[in-house]
């Protein structure tokens, strides 16, 4: 094939990338809008080829110029679509869940509305994580680069992430000579109302820990997971005590709205019984308990699931563990709500939603994941699509929320 082609771009994949047609070649183009050509150096083999953008021969009228330099010079792989207008955005990520729903669910995607849309389009993210390497003698922190995912770049500054946390990073590196010893570590800085909370990856001891806090004051609660052991808490000077840094959206307004949504689409069945199933810290589980629903929050990770426990009134629970394990025993129940990771539900859980379809008024799914979304889908048969609802919880990015309301087919 030739090594450099021209590429009418005509949509964006799940990823990201600008998918166009040449010579009957599938060509997946990075950081290219739908209505741009361009020429592409490419490489892969049978029907699909992987393209680097050369040359912009005509740019779309949707492009727009990404105010981020990491983006533009060091090819930052935390955003994928910077480069197209935000009207466009939404577009785009309204046909790839349509395309997902259709192509792979083999369901009927023509109903689908529009993606509800973030009030901000920058500054929106109130966590930041980010690698953390030994660079001569010093630790750099920094982002992936999009093209060569092992190599990092050093942040300083990204527009999509709140100033207040990017300041408290700049903080925390100020202070990384009181870093345990390790060839790489990853960290998270989330703001919260009580402060800046931080997490440190890596590691297997840390004995300079109460040093690094003396020297970060914004930091008021840190955690440490070392390479072999649990999640622990070293110091928490926040008055209001929340879970760390893993937990929670990083688009509270958008979270927010999207909550509404999901509770609303629930309490339309007055249910008895819910199952919350990847409950997290248990926030719908909570809202649900206190409108008088039986709620079994079903959470892995054990600080969430304690956080969940501390919160939920009898007769509610939590258990602890493996959703496919616990899902069974925790059914029938009127309504299942379930929001997996970007992986999906594992295969028994489809089993057990499809084995209790008579008992079950309906199966709310939260979906961060058009395509692992279709394809469970797939395995749930007995249940319908009775609404969907799109939200963009990570402008800038190829990432889409999805709503997904199932209802028996009988």
């Amino acid at each position: 094939m030739p090594n450099i082609v021209s590429v009418p771009i005509d949509s964006i994949a799940a990823g990201g990338d600008g998918v166009g047609r040449s010579d009957g070649l599938v060509v997946f183009v990075p950081r290219s809008a739908p209505g741009d050509v361009v020429t592409a150096r490419i490489s892969g083999k049978g029907r699909f080829a992987r393209g680097s953008l050369t040359t912009i021969v005509s740019p779309s009228a949707d492009r727009t110029d990404p105010p981020c330099d990491h983006y533009k010079r060091d090819r930052c792989g935390g955003c994928q679509i910077q480069h197209i207008t935000y009207h466009a955005q939404l577009a785009a990520k309204k046909q790839i869940i349509a395309d997902a729903i259709q192509r792979i669910g083999k369901r009927d995607s023509s109903s689908l509305p529009d993606v509800e849309p973030s009030a901000k389009e920058w500054r929106y993210r109130t966590k930041l994580t980010m690698a953390i390497r030994r660079e001569g003698s010093a630790w750099i922190a920094g982002l992936h680069r999009y093209d060569h995912p092992g190599q990092i770049f050093v942040l300083n500054d990204c527009p999509i992430t709140e100033s207040d946390v990017v300041a408290a990073w700049r903080e925390v590196m100020s202070a990384s000579r009181f870093f345990p010893t390790a060839k790489e570590l990853r960290g998270s800085v989330r703001i919260t109302s009580a402060g800046a909370t931080f997490v440190l990856y890596g590691g297997l001891q840390w004995p300079s820990s109460e040093d690094f806090l003396d020297a970060v004051p914004s930091v008021r609660a840190l955690w440490w997971e070392p390479e072999q052991g649990d999640r622990r808490l070293v110091e928490d000077r926040r008055d209001e005590k929340t879970p760390s840094a893993s937990f929670g959206q990083v688009n509270p307004e958008v979270a927010a709205e999207m909550q509404r949504h999901l509770l609303e689409r629930i309490r339309s069945y007055s249910p008895d019984s819910v199952v919350d199933a990847y409950a997290g810290l248990g926030d719908t589980s909570v809202e649900l308990s206190r409108a008088g629903a039986r709620v079994t929050a079903i959470e892995l990770d054990a600080e969430a699931s304690e956080w969940a426990s501390q919160r939920l009134p009898a007769p509610s629970r939590a258990l602890r563990g493996r959703v496919e394990e616990l899902i069974g025993e925790s059914l029938p129940a009127d309504v299942v709500v379930i929001n997996p990771p970007r992986a999906g539900i594992d295969a028994a859980v489809a089993e057990a939603l499809e084995a209790n379809v008579a008992t079950t008024k309906a199966v709310m799914y939260v979906s961060c994941n058009p395509a692992t979304l279709a394809r469970d889908l797939t395995r749930l048969p007995s249940y319908r699509i009775a609404s969907l609802q799109p939200f963009d919880m990570f402008p800038q990015t190829a990432h889409v929320e999805t709503v997904c309301e199932l209802v028996p087919a009988a």
